[in-house]
Order: C-alpha cells, then sequence, then structure tokens
C-alpha cells in the first residue's frame, strides 16, 4: 500500500512550470507582464536559441529592493494581492505569484534590480531552483531578468520545443501582443543579436499595427467604438478586402491583457458574414475596457481566458458596434497599385485586365461548419443608421422565360415605367460587357460591377424582409410534386417544414423517402420544383451538423437568392442595366454578395493613368 507524502518544492515548481511555462514565448510572456505590472516606459527583449538558450527582458520600471528579491521568487509570493477578494477586481497583469519561481526551477536564472532611490542594484542567481545569496551590482534603475538554458533540468520537456525559427516564432508573437495592448510602451525585440521590432511609443493602436504588420494592413482599419455604461469597445477592424485563413489576426484585449474567447471572436465572424468568403476570418485590434469586478481572470494558469458577468451584452455591443460601423461605411473593393508592374512596363495596361478577372472572379464558397453556434440569430440585423427608400420587388426577381441567341425578350408591359422614378436615382450611363459585367463612371475612377454578385445581394436583402414580416409570395401547385430523396434527406427536410413553409417551400410526407412539394417560392417559377427541393436537402445535410435554425434560414436565403438572379452570361438591355443599377443604392450593403464576394471594384484615374503610363 502506498503512503500519502508531501511533494518537494522544487516538484511543486516543477508541477507548476508544467503549467504556466510551455515553452519559451511562455517566459517573454511572463517577464514582459512584470515589467508592464513595475510601470515600465521601455522593455527591451532580448532572445537567442529560439529562447532555449536566452531569453532577457530589462525594463525602467520600478524595481525590487534587495530585501524583497528572494521573495519575488518564492511560490504565491506577490505584491498585487492581499486576500481572496482580490482576485475578483485584479487591475495588474500578473498576480498569481507562480511565474518567477516556476522559471527559476527549470532554468538558469539571474535576476538584477534596482530601485529609483537606491545607490545600487541587488543581484540574485537560481541554478534549477537553488538560489544564491542577494549580492549587490551595478545596475540602472529597473529589473534585468535573463533565462538561461530553459529546460536544462527537465529534459522531457525539451522534446517537445519544435525548430529554432518556430520558438522565436511564438516569442516574437508574445511581443506582439503586449506591444499593441501596451502602445504607450516602447518596445524592442532582438534575436541572436538582429533586431526583429523596434516599436517606440508613436501615435497609438493604428502606428503600432503599421509597424507590426505593414502600411497597406493599417491604411485598411476601420475604427470602432461604443460605450455601455462601464463598458467600452474600441480600436480597429480591417477592411473586408483584408482577411486571414484562421482566427490568428484576432487580437482582443481586456483592460491591456490579451485574451482569446470564443464569443467575442464569434461575434466577429457575425459582423463580417455576407463579407468574406467561407473560410476566411477577419481582422481586428479591439480593446475592451471594464471594471475588474465585472470579470473573472483567475480561469487558467496562463490567464489567456478569462469570466465575463454578462457576456451575452457584451457579444451584443462588439456585434452592433462593428455592424452599424460597416453601414456607414464605403466597402467597394478598390484595385490598388501593385509593387510588382513596373509603370514603364508596356505590359500594364493587359494587366490591368488580368488584375479585373482576378479580383471579380470567384468559386461560390459551402457553408463553413467550422464556426461554433451563434449565440444571436444573423437576422438580428441593427437598423441602419441612415433612412433609406424600403426595397421594391422588380422584374429582375424572376428568371427569363425566352432566349433567342442568349437575347431576352422583354415584353412592353414589363419594361420600367419613364414616370416612376421615385425609386430610381440619376440616369446610369452603364455599358454591359462580356455579359457578366456592368461598367460605369464613378466619383474618382471607374466601377466595374458583377451584375450577378449585385442582383444576388438586392435579392437576398428582398427575401430577408419579406421573411422577416412574413409576406414572402408562394406558387401553389395544381398537383404536388414528388421527389425521391435518400432517407437522411427526406428527413431532413421534413423535420424542418416550418423553416422552409417561411421561404414558401411547403412540403408533405408522401410515404417511404418520398415527398411531396406543394408550393415553393414565387420568383423561383421557372426552377423546378424537384431540383429546388433536392438543392435545399443538400443545404440540410451537407454540413455534417445540426445547424442553428436560423443560420439554417439564412443560407437557404443565400442558396434561393444566388438561383433566381441573373447569371453571368445573361444579355441585359439598356432598361435593365439601369433598374439593375437603381437597386444598388437601395441595399444596406451594395458592397458584397450574401457569399462574401465583391459586388463591385473601382479602378481610380490615379491607377489608370498608371497602367496607361500618363505622366
Amino acid at each position: 500500500m502506498s503512503h500519502i507524502q508531501r511533494l518537494s518544492t522544487s516538484v511543486v515548481n516543477k508541477i507548476a512550470a508544467g503549467e504556466v511555462i510551455e515553452r519559451p514565448a511562455s517566459v517573454v510572456k511572463e517577464l514582459l507582464e512584470n515589467a508592464i505590472d513595475a510601470g515600465a516606459s521601455r522593455i527591451d527583449v532580448t532572445v537567442e536559441g529560439g529562447g532555449v538558450e536566452l531569453v532577457r527582458v530589462a525594463d525602467d520600471g520600478a524595481g525590487i529592493s534587495a530585501d524583497q528579491l528572494p521573495l519575488a521568487l518564492a511560490t504565491h509570493a506577490t505584491s498585487k494581492i492581499r486576500e481572496a477578494d482580490d482576485l475578483f477586481r485584479v487591475s495588474t497583469l500578473g498576480f498569481r505569484g507562480e511565474a518567477l519561481a516556476s522559471i527559476a526551477e527549470i532554468s538558469r536564472l539571474v535576476i538584477r534590480s534596482r530601485t529609483a532611490e537606491a545607490d545600487a542594484g541587488a543581484e540574485l542567481r537560481v541554478n534549477g531552483g537553488s538560489a544564491t545569496d542577494v549580492a549587490p551590482c551595478g545596475c540602472p534603475p529597473g529589473t534585468i531578468v535573463e533565462v538561461r538554458n530553459l529546460f536544462y533540468n527537465t529534459p522531457v520537456r525539451q522534446k517537445f520545443l519544435r525548430t529554432t525559427q518556430t520558438e522565436m516564432g511564438h516569442s516574437s508573437e508574445a511581443v506582439a501582443r503586449l506591444a499593441l495592448a501596451q502602445p504607450q510602451i516602447h518596445f524592442t525585440l532582438k534575436h541572436n543579436a538582429r533586431v526583429i521590432h523596434d516599436l517606440p511609443t508613436g501615435d497609438g493602436l493604428r502606428d503600432r499595427v503599421a509597424r507590426l504588420f505593414g502600411e497597406d494592413l493599417a491604411e485598411s482599419l476601420i475604427w470602432v467604438e461604443s460605450s455601455d455604461g462601464p463598458v467600452r469597445v474600441s480600436g480597429y477592424v480591417a477592411n473586408p478586402s483584408h482577411s486571414r485563413a484562421n482566427t490568428k489576426m484576432q487580437y482582443l484585449f481586456l483592460n491591456g491583457r490579451h485574451i482569446r474567447d470564443r464569443s467575442l471572436q464569434h461575434a466577429l465572424g457575425e459582423a463580417y458574414r455576407g463579407l468574406l468568403l467561407s473560410g476566411r476570418f477577419p481582422i481586428a485590434f479591439l480593446q475592451l475596457q471594464m471594471p475588474p469586478e465585472q470579470v473573472d481572470v483567475n480561469v487558467h494558469p496562463t490567464k489567456l481566458e478569462v469570466r465575463f458577468q454578462e457576456a451575452g451584452k457584451i457579444y451584443s455591443q462588439l456585434l452592433a458596434a462593428i455592424r452599424g460601423k460597416f453601414l456607414t461605411t464605403d466597402l467597394t473593393a478598390r484595385v490598388e497599385p501593385s509593387s510588382s508592374i513596373d509603370a514603364d512596363d508596356p505590359r500594364g495596361a493587359g494587366q490591368m485586365q488580368s488584375d479585373l478577372v482576378q479580383w471579380a472572379r470567384g468559386a461560390l464558397p459551402s457553408d463553413d461548419s467550422a464556426q461554433p453556434q451563434a449565440e444571436q440569430s444573423r437576422f438580428d440585423f441593427p437598423t441602419s443608421a441612415f433612412e433609406r427608400q424600403p426595397l421594391q420587388l422588380n422584374r429582375l426577381d424572376r428568371a427569363w422565360p425566352d432566349r433567342v441567341a442568349g437575347q431576352r425578350n422583354v415584353a412592353a408591359d414589363d419594361a420600367p415605367s419613364e414616370t416612376d422614378s421615385s425609386q430610381r436615382p440619376p440616369d446610369h450611363h452603364a455599358l454591359q460587357v462580356q455579359n457578366r459585367y456592368l461598367i460605369t463612371e464613378c466619383e474618382d475612377g471607374i466601377l466595374v460591377i458583377d451584375q450577378h454578385a449585385l442582383h444576388e445581394r438586392v435579392l437576398y436583402e428582398q427575401l430577408r424582409e419579406k421573411v422577416l414580416s412574413g409576406k414572402l409570395d408562394t406558387q401553389k401547385l395544381l398537383v404536388p410534386e414528388p421527389v425521391d430523396l435518400s432517407a437522411a434527406e427526406a428527413a431532413a427536410v421534413l423535420e424542418s417544414r416550418e423553416l422552409l413553409g417561411q421561404l414558401g417551400i411547403e412540403v408533405e410526407p408522401f410515404g417511404g423517402d418520398t415527398v411531396l412539394v406543394s408550393g415553393y417560392p414565387a420568383m423561383l417559377a421557372n426552377m423546378s420544383p424537384a431540383d429546388l427541393l433536392r438543392q435545399v436537402a443538400d443545404q440540410l445535410t451537407g454540413g455534417g451538423r445540426s445547424p442553428e435554425a436560423r443560420d439554417l434560414l439564412d443560407d437557404l436565403l443565400h442558396m434561393i437568392a444566388c438561383k433566381a438572379a441573373i447569371k453571368a452570361g445573361d444579355r441585359l438591355n439598356p432598361a435593365e442595366v439601369t433598374e439593375l443599377l437603381s437597386q444598388r443604392h437601395l441595399v444596406d450593403d451594395p458592397h458584397h454578395c450574401p457569399h462574401g464576394r465583391p459586388t463591385a471594384l473601382v479602378f481610380s484615374r490615379s491607377e489608370l493613368d498608371r497602367r496607361f503610363q500618363r505622366k
């Protein structure tokens, strides 16, 4: 029978180190947080060998007196809390009192510090948890911590480290996160004597983004802010023309602390819904400020995850702030100058056409099943910040029944009324090219519009309004049409009868795996009810998951709008072009189709001049 025994301090510290110190970047993070808490205005980070050989952090903060140095390295010794209740009003980045003790247990550590009042500094050395006596030393005011030979006495942990480049990448990211959260502090980072970052205090968050990620991204940033009582959200989100294949460029900061929060990341995704292609994620640099007692930061050893008292309220605030900003922002995609094209290159004009094709074409994405379930409906759309006339369904809602040699036959009574101009802006001078793009003049250049993408956006918003108001027209079939489906598809369709009914799709069981269609949306009059139901069934079963009902409804709206919209290759007569362009001014988001592709591109006059080599 084994006996219970108390673990040694060394073992306890090694266990704590396993939770807090995962890799060299963890050391960088913990030492940086201590420096920030000490009130530093400049922090210099030096890394060698990816951080395994050396992590050195020097700051000009308050410093530690000689008699306090041993306590700074003791387990659960901290100056930042006094009692348990303090955990619920933490205003510092560090507070557990574990980091230095854990780091010292698995490395060779030297700490030198000096307060502003002291004539000299003090030094303490620790090798694998064994400390020497404090000794005087010469050093400037502030603190310098050197961590060498990380994991030298825990070889099992060393086996899990990656290449030097990978580990350095994590350390660089740790610096970037805190530098973004603290733009008032000057940060530097060196690796093997090479300067990686030099981030002086500047004009705030945008300037820091430009230095870390480039001016191109910084120029795309859109400022958002919102206050709800003591809770404030502020910062930048990127124009949808800039996105990433993952969420790594979503920087969220709570009271100066970098956090990862699935709920807030989901709010970001919802705010960009319909503005990004499937599989692309927004870029954001957002600060949340709130009273410390409204959030628990003591739920994870590395303090990366937090727990909000009113998570749903913060979710809504963030979502509304971004959506509201987008409603009043021109998000039209622009073709920017390319550094890879020489202005003296005679291919310049031809390259512009290539750019147009590259930007304007794109496959329609599939549903993104990686998103977590929504805490709010996609249909909780914010009220527009500006007044607009209601959308009017018009003849462009319908497919065109008669085609002769690719031409449309438009009946005289279907033509737009010459006297009814209440829903139409001034006349458009637009040209249809390749039976897919509309080209017209805009204030600063040429506007090229994808006719299918624009019509799809118009129909989607019209459909959405009619579904929400319960006024979507349904075409009844004189004789219900039987449709044979797979067992899974039939079950999914019948389980979603109420949902499909909101879209004008009326179904009922017929026996076995056969489903009867008795009604479908009037705007899809030229589409086979059987084909429609099969595509609906594919939407219901294709994601491999059980989506939120409202999300599924939105996906079906996307599909119906796409099927009903005019297509690339459809020739439009001048009246149809005018009618479509007039609708562009009546939708909330004329810049993107429901799948996130741009509906239009702007070629600025300056860009055209450059491409045509005009001086």
